[in-house]
């Protein structure tokens, strides 16, 4: 009887470290997710847009008038204009940024 107690215990002791040491040498997986990259960067090279610092009058002359125009809020005071591709936010009478519009599109679900 002890010899088979001895040999159950072995055989648990061995089991156990073979589940320990096929645990560790099953190889990572993971599931990969695709997420449309936006062309943003390839507009801005082919989209001239309102550079910082530039009037609201000079934008206004150059890029003709906005589609439509948010008024200021805050301090200092932050205003935008909407144009077809981008947004400009301009501090007080300078503009501070220009955004393009995204054109995000939904990945396919696979």
């Amino acid at each position: 009887m002890k010899k088979w107690t001895r040999v159950a215990l072995a055989a648990l002791s061995l089991g156990g470290t073979l589940l320990v040491a096929m645990v560790l040498a099953t190889p990572a997986t993971a599931e990969v997710i695709r997420v449309p990259v936006g062309q943003q960067a390839a507009e801005k090279r082919v989209l001239e847009v309102p550079k910082r610092g530039t009037t609201k009058a000079e934008v206004e002359r150059r890029f003709g008038a906005p589609l439509t125009q948010q008024p200021a809020v805050g301090n200092p005071p932050i205003s935008s204009w909407d144009y077809e591709n981008y947004r400009v936010y301009f501090e007080r009478d300078l503009v501070l940024h220009t955004v393009l519009k995204g054109t995000a599109t939904p990945a396919p679900l696979n």
